[in-house]
């Protein structure tokens, strides 16, 4: 089971599944309310609470977008920065705001990266825990409708293009198709060596 109930991240999290034969169903599609997130990091709370409820082993994600002239912020609170409504247009202005007040202009003083922990955990409270992380520069205006979340204003270093001007295979497609680029699809493929490793 996928504990979120994000449709992006659900979406990723069963691509990067399929290829090792492995189905998912969504926590929402179970009627599994969300917990309460009081950690530091919150896959730990919601695979361990998911994997309880089910009784399925459960796959959960926290991710979050770290901004150097922000303090690292929003971080953990990346989602939060979105609202109620999950208006990831609100939140991105928010940053641009904030970095313009910083006189954050410059490409190199717009660093940022993004960060992503899984976790898979069991009913009996195994736990297989990994992160990683993906540099890039902010930029402004959003450019792209692709992926979600802060994708539009952050492009990777090395590359030319948002995230969100990606295709869900050139973001976190896995090689021999994509490059694993993403900071979730580089947190899978930790995760996948441990708990999915055919040999």
């Amino acid at each position: 089971m996928i504990a979120t109930h994000n449709p992006g991240k659900l979406a990723e999290m069963r691509e990067l599944l399929a290829p090792h034969g492995v189905e998912a169903v969504a926590a929402g599609e179970l009627g599994l309310g969300e917990p309460d997130e009081n950690g530091k990091t919150f896959s730990k709370i919601k695979a361990l609470a998911a994997a309880k409820s089910a009784q399925l082993p459960a796959f959960a994600d926290d991710s979050g977008l770290v901004v150097d002239a922000l303090g690292g912020a929003p971080g953990i609170l990346s989602a939060r920065w979105a609202g109620p409504n999950k208006d990831f247009m609100v939140a991105m202005t928010r940053i641009e705001r904030l970095l313009r007040e910083r006189g954050a202009t410059t490409p190199s003083q717009r660093s940022a990266h993004f960060v992503a922990a899984l976790c898979v955990a069991w009913p009996d409270n195994h736990l297989e825990e990994v992160e990683a992380r993906v540099d890039g520069t902010l930029v402004w205006p959003p450019c792209g409708t692709a992926g979600f979340g802060y994708d539009p204003m952050f492009m990777p270093d090395g590359y030319a293009r948002t995230f969100g001007e990606m295709t869900s295979i050139e973001k976190h497609g896995l090689p021999p198709l994509g490059l694993g680029l993403s900071h979730r699809a580089r947190a899978f493929v930790k995760l996948a060596e441990i708990c999915l490793d055919e040999h």
